[in-house]
């Protein structure tokens, strides 16, 4: 029998690859983070409007398992073989057009798509909680990290 997961035990997993990953965002020098989540989420909107969801029901292909072989002295045969049917996804077929329209909204407001790495602990340590309200000017030593509120603070180490 077996144990079942407990969400409790899940989640803290599940948050902490989260936190693992690099911080992807739109930036343009100098503009206030509130100002980019506001034309993020209006690009957003435009794009799902312009490109709505579309999903469709697929099926991957079935697999046929060939029977177990037996021999004995009269020689070799295998048993009957079977098919397993293929599994049901579901693929939205705008999803990638809408990430485009979203990106090239976001690139006519003077926005690119970046992804800062993770800042390592002595830095985040040494940077303390605040929050970027400003994005500053990055380079290829800019980090990022991600605060428990959803924030996150930019960081150009010294």
């Amino acid at each position: 029998m077996t144990k079942p997961i407990r969400i409790s035990v899940v989640l803290p997993i599940i948050l902490g690859v989260a936190s693992c990953t690099p911080l992807t965002l739109y930036y343009k020098p100098g503009a206030e983070v509130s100002r980019m989540q506001t034309d993020t989420l209006g690009c957003e909107t435009q794009a799902l409007r312009d490109a709505p969801v579309a999903n469709q029901i697929r099926q991957s292909p079935p697999v046929f398992y060939r029977g177990e072989r037996f021999c004995n002295a009269a020689g070799c045969y295998y048993g009957p073989g079977y098919w397993i049917p293929g599994d049901f996804y579901t693929v939205d077929v705008n999803r990638s057009l809408r990430g485009r329209l979203e990106q090239n909204c976001m690139a006519e407001k003077g926005y690119q798509l970046v992804k800062l790495p993770n800042c390592n602990l002595s830095i985040a340590k040494a940077a303390g909680t605040a929050q970027t309200t400003h994005l500053p000017q990055i380079s290829d030593r800019s980090c990022a990290i991600k605060n428990k509120d959803g924030s996150f603070q930019i960081v150009e180490p010294g």
